[in-house]
C-alpha cells in the first residue's frame, strides 16, 4: 500500500446540507463534549484546494454542552475547532439535526461520534484504513529492521511479499467501498484514495456513483477533474522509502537546502543536535491538512525537549502555501522549492506520497518514518523520555 494512496483528491472543494436539494439549507450540532471546560467552538467548513477553513458560526462549551448551526448548498465537510485546543472534529453534514459526543481525554478514531449515516460510513471507512496502514507500516519497518542483519535475505522476500499482498487488498477494499457508498460526501472521500488504483476500474464507478446521487453539484465536479487533476500526479515519483537507493532507518539524512517562508535559503544540517522531525506536506493534500492538527499538539508538547520540526512543502502557488501555514498554526520553520513533485527531497528521500515525515536524532540519523497521529506521539515520549 504505497502512501500515495492516502492523498486526497487535491481538486476537492467539499461543500456542504441534503443531496436531494439545491436550495441552502440549515444544520445544527448539538454536542456533549467532556473534559473541554468552557470555551468558544468554531463550526468551519473545510476546504481541500487553496482556500483555508472557513468559519461559519461560532459558540460557547458550558458545563460540557453546545449547539452550533450553519447553512450548506449540499452536503460536503465541516469541522468543529476549539479554542483553547488543537483538537478539531471533521463530520459529515448528512441531516439537518446531528449529535455529537466525545471526550478529549480519548484521541482515537473511536473516541468522537457524530450521528447519521453518512457519518458511520466515513468512520468505518477511516477505521479500516488505519488498520491496514498500520498493519502494512509494522511489515515495512521489520523489513528495516531486517536490513541490517546478515542471512534474511529469504525472511525479506516473504515480508515483501507480504507487503504486496496487502497493498492488493487495500486496493480491493477502496474499490469495493466506492461502489458501494450510500452518501455523496464520503464517496468524495474515498475517491481520494484511488490513485494508483487501475483507472479503468475507478471510470466504471463513476457513472453509477453519478446515477446514484445526480444531484450532488461536488462529487460531478470532483469527477470531472478526476483526470486532469487526480490522474496525472501519477506521473509524480514512485519510489517507495524502502527502496534501497534512499536513505534507510538507521542512516544518515541526506542535507538539503531550501528558501523558507521569506525566500532565505534554509538547510537540515542548521538543526543538527536536535531531534528533528522533517515533515513532507502541501496546502492541497487533505490528508496533510487533516493530520497537521496532530503535528501542532506533538511540537508544542515537546518543543521544550530538543526537539523541533522542518516542514517541506510540495506546493508550487507560493500565497496557498503561506496561508495555510498561518491557518494550520504551522509555527516551526518551513521550507519549499515550490516545485509540486518534483521538489527535490522527492527523490532524496524517496517518499511517493504526502503526508509523510522522517524522525531524525540530533545526529542526523534516521530513527523512524511515517508516523502519524498517536504512532508520533508515542515515539516521540519514547525518545524524548
Amino acid at each position: 500500500m504505497k502512501k500515495t494512496l492516502l492523498i486526497l483528491a487535491t481538486a476537492i472543494t467539499m461543500q456542504a446540507c441534503n443531496s436531494d436539494t439545491n436550495n441552502a439549507a440549515t444544520f445544527e450540532v448539538s454536542g456533549t463534549l467532556k473534559n473541554a471546560g468552557n470555551q468558544k467552538i468554531y463550526l468551519e467548513q473545510v476546504f481541500f484546494n487553496n482556500q483555508p477553513p472557513q468559519v461559519l458560526d461560532t459558540s460557547e462549551i458550558k458545563q460540557g454542552k453546545f449547539s452550533i448551526k450553519a447553512n450548506a448548498p449540499e452536503e460536503g465537510f465541516f469541522r468543529l475547532r476549539l479554542e483553547k485546543q488543537d483538537n478539531g472534529f471533521v463530520f459529515v453534514n448528512d441531516d439537518r439535526q446531528i449529535t455529537f459526543s466525545a471526550d478529549l481525554k480519548d484521541r482515537s478514531l473511536q473516541g468522537a461520534n457524530f450521528s447519521g449515516s453518512g457519518n458511520a460510513g466515513l468512520k468505518s471507512f477511516l477505521t479500516e484504513m488505519d488498520k491496514r496502514r498500520t498493519a502494512y507500516l509494522g511489515i515495512s519497518t521489520t523489513i528495516d529492521t531486517l536490513k541490517s542483519k546478515p542471512g534474511t535475505d529469504s525472511i525479506i522476500a516473504v515480508k515483501k511479499a507480504d507487503l504486496l499482498n496487502i497493498d492488493g487488498r487495500f486496493k480491493d477494499y477502496v474499490l469495493k467501498s466506492l461502489n458501494e457508498a450510500k452518501d455523496p460526501a464520503v464517496a468524495m472521500f474515498i475517491m481520494g484514495y484511488t490513485r494508483d488504483i487501475d483507472t479503468v476500474k475507478v471510470n466504471a464507478a463513476i457513472p453509477v456513483l453519478s446515477k446514484r446521487f445526480p444531484n450532488h453539484k461536488g462529487l460531478e465536479e470532483l469527477f470531472v477533474s478526476y483526470h486532469t487533476m487526480i490522474r496525472p500526479q501519477a506521473g509524480a515519483p514512485t519510489a517507495s522509502p524502502s527502496s534501497s537507493a534512499t536513505p534507510q532507518i538507521g542512516s544518515i539524512a541526506p542535507d538539503f537546502t531550501m528558501n523558507d517562508t521569506e525566500g532565505k535559503p534554509f538547510s537540515l544540517n542548521q538543526l543538527k543536535g536536535k531531534y528533528v522531525l522533517v515533515d513532507f506536506w502541501a496546502s492541497w493534500c487533505g490528508p496533510c491538512r487533516g493530520e497537521n492538527p496532530n503535528v501542532v499538539v506533538a511540537y508544542n508538547k515537546f518543543k521544550d525537549h530538543n526537539f523541533t520540526i522542518l516542514g517541506v512543502s510540495l506546493d508550487e502557488d507560493k500565497t496557498a502555501w503561506l496561508k495555510a501555514i498561518k491557518s494550520d498554526q504551522l509555527v516551526w520553520k518551513q521550507v519549499s522549492d515550490l516545485k509540486g513533485w518534483q521538489n527535490a527531497t522527492v527523490q532524496l528521500f524517496g517518499y511517493d506520497g504526502i503526508p509523510y515525515n522522517i524522525l531524525l536524532d540530533p545526529q542526523g540519523k534516521i530513527i523512524a518514518h511515517s508516523l502519524r497521529g498517536d504512532q508520533l506521539l508515542n515515539k516521540l515520549q519514547e525518545v524524548l523520555k
